[in-house]
């Protein structure tokens, strides 16, 4: 019954992408010029996903050859079915960005009206946020009855390598590792191409000639516009939807480890994460399908002369950013009764679970409730360092007036003082989860908090629709009214995907910790008696948390290599007589070809750098030095992609803060606003490059690590 009921779900789910992209095309797209630049936009998006899947589809293919030939026939199968989904969701995502941000601009201009406007922008994001769950758990499903469950006594076998292993586990592994690859790829390319083209139009347009944010003769802006589609659309779908994926898949490989003694109690286990992600889809639905019914427009029947007419109105919100958090309440609501009512049917009668389970079958329902909580915490912290309407902004906007270095210096600071609060509400609810139901509560856990992923998506991709739609009316020059609306949700956006990312980050915590307890549980017992053993684990640590730092500085250099090319292109352009006046077009297509073959030049050894670390220290020093490895980089990545994304996301909203008008006597083009565009574009390279590819780095590791982990005990070399 939970496997029809899933397949239910996730049918609805497909049916409402499909009414919700219908509902999206029906909405007018604006003036002659705003369809003319919505086409290159869709177009640019379109022929850049194309490419990098072209370069792409080698290493997969390659990759599951490998997986074939040395580890389980077919899982090789798996992991090309998860990448083929992977790509299918951001397909679906990306038309409903590229769809919605003129058509949110438009609306903008047509009814002056914020909740009409964010209506269309969070219709645009829910295409993203249902299809990564919906396709997420649709592979899973698939891929787990096809195999045959809790219960199959399959053993797999390489086609050259006979080396034994549970056929189910490694297929459900190397489809959680398929997704990966492909959110590595989009992370790393779309964060290359978004903010190489970000960075110089800030730097030369801005700066340079003082021109407004996303002026169309700055050739630049229209790339950075294509930019936010392919990284903060594309991306961030392929990112979520392969956490949503792992954190099952590390629930089920525990579940077997811990429950294999106990048919019953293994079942049960097994049963729960579906029970789980497809009751936060449900929820999901449910909240963000709340906010866009609500904010409909209205027909209401009035008096006139007499008689009753039709009048129709549109109901106004003075906060869009606490619309959205009602989603998200909403959402948490639905999937907690879903999951207490789950876990006690599941494991309500089912014994042998004492020494598990410390308060019963409700244990795995509050490890469950408690990484929830994270997720709402976390999003909390983030937004109190992030948002406009909170202090540390606040005095980030103040410091601009000082300069550049005072910016600087200041967002560093911000970005690590807000480390501190989210590891500890992280680290308390791991120790609390595993206290209550050990390592399997851990993965429960990390399901719980991306439980309602489909709402948190669909609210981060809000962000980059309503940038690009802010971009479209200051490109044709519509009325500062529409640019009013489209700025303000533009900032909600901005702290919406800066709590996005908090939150993959915390679950990708969760996710490792229980990734990494797997993966001590797939090989024999080591001797922690033995010194050798220790400073394997020790060096693999050091190794480790280097091997962070050096993935970021490849990530930093490549973004600033690609800006400093394309300023340098786009200040040619605007030396051609008549771009700079306005009479004259600037060549757009070349700019956008330079910023894509950037970011493809640069997306393969960082990509390809997390599939191959383990395999480099494993074969020849054995599991123990792998061990070390994932957990020095884990603890590295976690505070540092905290850190990036915080202090990105500061350093935007104050630009922001005063580009609005919230620092008065310093308006656009003063030396206050320049000093805090420098900070902005000091952040961009971390929030949207650094930052959102460290909790990918990590899982990709742990998955490969554990798929691995025999053959590294077997044939080690040392």
């Amino acid at each position: 019954m939970v496997y029809s009921l899933t397949l239910v779900i996730v049918c609805i789910t497909f049916i409402l992408i499909w009414r919700n992209f219908i509902d999206l095309r029906n909405h007018n797209e604006g003036t002659e010029e705003m369809q003319e630049l919505a086409g290159i936009i869709r177009a640019g998006a379109k022929t850049f996903l194309k490419r990098e899947y072209r370069i792409i589809a080698p290493t997969v293919l390659i990759v599951a050859l490998m997986y074939s030939l040395f580890r389980e026939v077919g899982s090789g199968i798996t992991f090309i079915f998860g990448a083929l989904l992977s790509m299918t969701a951001v397909e679906i995502g990306m038309r409903g960005g590229t769809y919605a941000n003129v058509r949110t601009t438009n609306a903008a201009r047509v009814t002056g009206a914020m909740s009409r406007t964010m209506r269309i922008a969070l219709l645009g994001g829910s295409l993203s946020g249902y299809s990564v769950p919906a396709f997420g758990l649709l592979g899973f499903l698939i891929v787990w009855l096809v195999s045959g469950g809790a219960h199959s006594d399959i053993v797999g076998y390489g086609l050259l390598i006979k080396s034994p292993c549970n056929a189910v586990t490694m297929r459900l592994t190397t489809y959680s590792l398929g997704c990966s690859v492909v959110a590595m790829f989009n992370r790393v390319a779309g964060g290359n191409y978004t903010k190489a083209a970000d960075i110089s139009a800030d730097i030369v347009g801005k700066n340079v000639h003082n021109m407004p944010e996303d002026d169309s003769r700055m050739p630049n802006s229209l790339a950075d516009f294509i930019g936010d589609c392919v990284n903060d659309i594309a991306g961030n779908i392929s990112d979520l939807l392969e956490s949503f994926v792992a954190t099952p898949t590390a629930c089920i490989l525990i579940a077997m480890q811990v429950f294999k003694n106990n048919p019953e109690a293994l079942t049960a286990a097994c049963m729960l994460p579906f029970i789980l992600a497809a009751g936060g889809l449900l929820s999901s639905i449910i909240g963000v399908n709340h906010i866009i019914v609500k904010n409909k427009k209205q027909t209401a029947y009035v008096q006139v002369d007499g008689k009753m007419v039709p009048h129709e109105y549109s109901r106004e919100t003075n906060d869009p950013g606490e619309e959205l958090n009602r989603a998200t309440y909403l959402s948490a609501i639905v999937v907690i009764a879903v999951a207490l009512y789950g876990a006690h049917a599941i494991f309500g009668k089912v014994s042998g679970l004492e020494n598990v389970f410390k308060i019963g079958w409700v244990s795995p329902w509050v490890a469950a409730v408690l990484g929830m909580v994270s997720s709402v915490a976390v999003g909390k912290i983030t937004e109190y360092y992030t948002s406009m309407k909170y202090k540390p902004v606040k005095r980030l906007a103040q410091m601009a007036t000082e300069g550049e270095a005072f910016v600087v210096t200041y967002g560093d600071a911000i970005g690590a003082r807000s480390v501190l609060l989210p590891v500890l509400v992280i680290g308390i609810s791991i120790i609390l989860s595993g206290i209550l139901c050990g390592t399997y509560g851990i993965a429960i856990a990390a399901l719980g908090m991306l439980s309602f992923v489909g709402t948190t998506v669909s609210i981060d991709a809000f962000g980059p629709i309503a940038d690009n739609a802010g971009g479209i009316a200051e490109s044709c020059h519509l009325e500062e009214s529409v640019r009013k609306i489209t700025d303000e949700l533009d900032a909600v956006g901005n702290t919406t995907a800066a709590i996005g990312k908090g939150n993959a980050i915390g679950s990708a915590a969760f996710a490792t910790v229980a990734l990494i307890m797997s993966y001590i549980g797939s090989y024999p017992a080591s001797d922690y008696s033995n010194p050798m053993v220790i400073i394997s684990v020790i060096v693999g640590g050091i190794i480790g948390g280097a091997l962070i730092e050096f993935f970021i500085s490849i990530l930093t250099e490549n973004t600033i290599n690609s800006a400093k090319l394309m300023a340098d292109e786009g200040e040619r352009q605007l030396k051609i007589p008549g771009i700079i006046e306005g009479t004259k077009k600037p060549d757009y297509e070349k700019v956008i070809k330079m910023a894509a073959d950037e970011a493809l030049r640069c997306m393969l050894l960082p990509s390809i750098l997390a599939l191959v670390s383990p395999i480099v220290f494993g074969f020849p020093f054995g599991p123990e030095i792998v061990l070390g490895l994932l957990g020095g980089s884990t603890i590295v990545a976690i505070s540092r992609a905290i850190f990036n994304g915080n202090s990105g996301g500061a350093f935007d909203n104050a630009k922001k803060l005063i580009e609005t008008g919230g620092l008065p006597g310093h308006p656009k083009g003063s030396a206050a606003h320049k000093a805090a565009v420098v900070g902005d574009t000091v952040g961009d390279t971390r929030k949207d490059v650094v930052g959102v590819a460290l909790d990918i780095f990590i899982k990709t590791m742990s998955t490969v690590a554990n798929t691995l982990a025999p053959v590294f005990y077997t044939y080690r070399l040392f």
